[in-house]
């Protein structure tokens, strides 16, 4: 199977036969595929979820979208030619799952937690005809990893659920409130929510994202 997508992945098949809404999920620095997936048994039956492993394995175990230097001088930096790399990698993904699985092409949701929502942020606004719904757990726009000139594209299809720990001990809050004005200023649709929790989804936060993909798929 991994032979012929650009990334390994688990499944959970869809109650569909065809045209099945898909979600895509892509996990946090130095977790792996099985993390988000447990997410699956708790949503909707006609989607056809597939959660997909980063492609740079970690030491002792675990996976990353793109290495990050805690060490460096300023705080931690990231290696953003590695994280534009896994966005190719992600876009190039969805149009194999498009190809090989009975899903529906104009119906695909990105779900990602922290590193894996940097990336679906990224993959949206890079290839916004490619993604429907992006539900952006616990991340960040990074835009030193988007193209240049973003308001050329047309965003109208797309729609972000965003949330966020008001007491993020990885990722500070602040970076993602950023995000409310960033989508603003280029008209795309967006929801914003936070709870009173670290670096992590708490369960009224599953509920909020559950109900809001169950009403645009």
């Amino acid at each position: 199977m991994a032979d012929t997508f650009s990334l390994q992945h688990i499944v959970r098949k869809s109650s569909l036969n065809e045209n099945a809404p898909v979600l895509i999920m892509l996990h946090g620095y130095g977790s792996d595929e099985n993390d988000l997936f447990s997410f699956a048994s708790e949503l909707p039956k006609e989607l056809f979820i597939i959660s997909a492993k980063a492609p740079y394995s970690m030491m002792p175990y675990g996976n990353a979208w793109y290495a990050i230097n805690f060490d460096a001088e300023k705080g931690k930096w990231s290696d953003n030619d590695q994280a534009k790399n896994s966005m190719e990698l992600i876009a190039q993904f969805i149009d194999e799952v498009a190809a090989h699985y009975p899903v529906d092409k104009n119906n695909v949701t990105l779900l990602g937690f922290s590193q894996g929502a940097i990336l679906s942020y990224a993959t949206a606004l890079t290839y916004p005809e490619k993604v429907k719904n992006i539900i952006a757990l616990s991340g960040y726009v990074n835009q030193d990893i988007l193209p240049k000139n973003l308001n050329n594209p047309d965003f109208s299809n797309l729609d972000f659920y965003c949330s966020h720990g008001s007491v993020d001990q990885v990722i500070p809050v602040e970076w993602a409130r950023q995000t409310v004005p960033f989508l603003k200023s280029l008209n795309i649709k967006h929801r914003y929510s936070e709870f009173p929790v670290g670096h992590g989804v708490a369960p009224q936060n599953f509920f909020e994202f559950k109900a809001w993909l169950s009403q645009r798929i």
